[in-house]
């Protein structure tokens, strides 16, 4: 790690340790409106949240024939996978291997899964398990053959991102299938089998940098044809029906924005054919998730988030009313089903709960937590969800998360919290740093601003043309109404990561007189400069943003560019970033900080040498630690 210090000795105060003790529960919610946590559990710092006490399940997947769940999750016995009998009353996780991401055999006989960057085959509740591949280079999304003689992977040993088969008896040497299917850097997509285990389909960028086409390959001839070149397909992999006559992929039209969170379900012919969206009530959430098909063909089962909360939805094969299976809440991570589907099983997190395996029966009725790997937190209180009204009249969705403090009446600083993603969403789950935040004294209102997902495709729109520009003022509007309360103190500062980071610094230059201190992180603060040092993902949420390329619409560039307007700004800057960022590329911090200098702004500065995402903990940490110390020393603390 490697640190930066640009603000002047004189200016750093002595930072005094903030109180963080939890209220005794109450009958009536406190001023905050949030009520007070049950009970004691881990105690709620950086270092376990980041570190020490990173518990939960990451992954879930039901066997086919619906008997058991493999689970990656750090439980009792350790961090691996962990083995569930569904005819067990209750079923009883037990660990089974060192590994992760399993993927169920065929005959649910055996599980595919991932260990030291390699993929290996072990029997259904057997720790013997055989590598299956050695030295193949990214090797990833695997799905077993329906005979169960192969796997098709996804892997980048050929320099870019192709298909290949791996033999699932025995360890062979796998066979490239593709060639320049999809660049190096874009990892979001995976295979999927016909039925009759003759074809793979899969998503390729051969014709453009923007195509995220449907192509389908030959597992015998590598014959391959395009399916789909009017879309751009989004969910991780393309669902055959049962018959295999259709595809099932989510996806928008290449001449519509690209919103990754709100998409269409395209049936597709395999052959080839019209490319219309399935006309339907709703959108389904297409990043990360996949559709699933029923045993007869004649429904097919989503995700959609809305508000913050995902949910698994239903609509008929020929399109009509959309309606919901699930009624939880909270944050949905990986889902699956059995061959039928008959039964889902997902990974499921919500405030005050980590994540943990649930199941739901495809009959309906209420679904059932599995598990309880995740640790519960010591002085965790579910934010309360509040609506406030910007700019113009729309109203934006709000989690307050207050401190401990205010419900003996003190009055406390405030922070705006932007999430990431632009078109994503802030979603309503665990949210741990927000929480650790509120308990060192901070009120935390975290808001899901125009452009995000969740609220319709008109409320997405308002952001289309107009990055960082009229949505930069909702977190003014936000910081407005944060000072209105009778529990914050005058003082408001913002922060976030990614996109939230690159909100944070267009805030406090459009509406500098909301806030009193900043803490962007991994943000792009010029577009125009910094578009061709970004990877494919990033330069295609530019272009789409903008409506073109840098040179095709320079006036939008100009909305959106931050770093020409950073004179405006007036409150001290904590700026952090990933020296190795490709995604908001690590020339943004430079440009910044440049312009910091220029203009003679009080600032901060620290970089790591992480990516976008950092994986270092201690990073993680040290990250976190520095925004919160640099809000006491700017805000100050709560006041009786």
């Amino acid at each position: 790690m490697r640190s930066r210090r640009f603000i002047p000795p004189f200016l750093i105060a002595a930072l005094g340790m903030l109180l963080s003790v939890c209220a005794p529960e109450t009958a009536n919610p406190p001023p905050g409106g949030i009520a007070p946590p049950a009970g004691n559990g881990v105690p709620l710092t950086l270092e376990n949240i980041f570190r020490d006490q990173r518990g939960g399940a990451s992954d879930a997947a039901l066997s086919p024939d619906g008997r058991w769940i493999a689970a990656t999750a750090r439980g009792p016995d350790g961090a691996g996978i962990y083995l569930l009998d569904l005819t067990e009353e209750p079923p009883v996780p037990r660990y089974w291997l060192a590994g992760s991401r399993p993927v169920w055999s065929p005959d649910s006989a055996f599980v595919a899964f991932f260990r030291d960057a390699e993929l290996w085959r072990a029997p259904v509740g057997d720790p013997d398990a055989v590598r299956l591949t050695e030295g193949l280079s990214g090797v990833r999304a695997p799905a077993w053959s329906p005979d169960g003689t192969n796997l098709a992977v996804m892997a980048d040993a050929s320099g870019s991102q192709d298909v290949w088969l791996v033999p699932a008896d025995d360890p062979g040497e796998p066979r490239q299938l593709t060639a320049g299917a999809m660049t190096v850097d874009e990892v979001r997509f995976g295979v999927s089998w016909s039925p009759d285990g003759h074809e793979i389909a899969f998503i390729s960028n051969r014709a453009g940098l923007a195509a995220d086409d449907v192509r389908i390959v030959n597992a015998e001839t590598a014959a391959e044809r395009r399916v789909s070149q009017m879309i751009r397909a989004i969910s991780t992999a393309p669902a055959w029906s049962p018959d295999g006559s259709r595809l099932a992929v989510l996806g928008v039209r290449n001449d519509e924005y690209w919103y990754l969170d709100i998409s269409d379900l395209y049936l597709l012919d395999p052959d080839g054919g019209p490319e219309e969206p399935l006309p339907m009530s709703g959108h389904a959430t297409a990043y990360r998730f996949r559709p699933f098909w029923s045993e007869a063909g004649d429904r097919l089962f989503f995700t959609h988030q809305e508000r913050g909360e995902h949910h698994l939805w239903s609509v008929p094969a020929a399109g009509g009313a959309a309606t919901r299976l699930t009624h939880l809440g909270g944050v949905f991570g990986s889902v699956t089903a059995d061959a039928a589907p008959t039964r889902f099983t997902f990974v499921r997190s919500a405030p005050g709960e980590g994540p943990d395996v649930y199941t739901v029966s495809a009959a309906g009725g209420p679904a059932e937590r599995l598990t309880r790997f995740a640790p519960e937190w010591e002085g965790v209180r579910p934010p309360r969800e509040i609506s406030y009204r910007s700019f113009d009249g729309h109203y934006i969705q709000g989690f307050l998360y207050a401190p401990p403090q205010v419900d003996d009446g003190a009055v406390c600083p405030a922070l705006v919290q932007v999430h990431g993603g632009g078109t994503n969403s802030y979603l309503d789950g665990p949210n741990l740093v927000e929480q650790y935040l509120a308990s060192r004294g901070f009120v935390v209102l975290a808001i899901n601003y125009r452009g995000g997902s969740g609220f319709g495709r008109e409320f997405q729109d308002l952001g289309d043309e107009d990055w960082l520009n009229g949505q930069a003022l909702d977190p003014g509007a936000a910081a407005d109404w944060l000072r209105e309360q009778s529990f914050v103190n005058d003082q408001v500062g913002i922060y976030g990561y990614s996109y939230g980071g690159m909100q944070s610094m267009a805030a406090i230059t459009r509406t500098p007189d909301k806030f009193d201190a900043a803490a962007p992180m991994a943000g792009i603060y010029s577009e125009r400069l910094t578009f061709e040092h970004q990877d494919r993902l990033g330069r295609i949420f530019t272009i789409d943003g903008h409506g073109g390329l840098p040179d095709e619409r320079p006036e939008i560039y100009d909305k959106t560019e931050t770093l020409a307007r950073i004179g405006n700004i007036t409150a001290p800057v904590l700026i952090q970033h990933g020296e190795l960022d490709v995604r908001a590329p690590f020339l943004n911090f430079e440009l910044a900080v440049e312009a910091f200098e220029e203009h003679g702004i009080e600032y901060e500065a620290h970089t790591y040498p992480e990516r976008h995402g950092f994986r270092d903990p201690e990073n993680r940490i040290a990250l976190y630690r520095r925004v919160e110390e640099f809000f006491a020393r700017h805000l100050g603390r709560c006041s009786p």
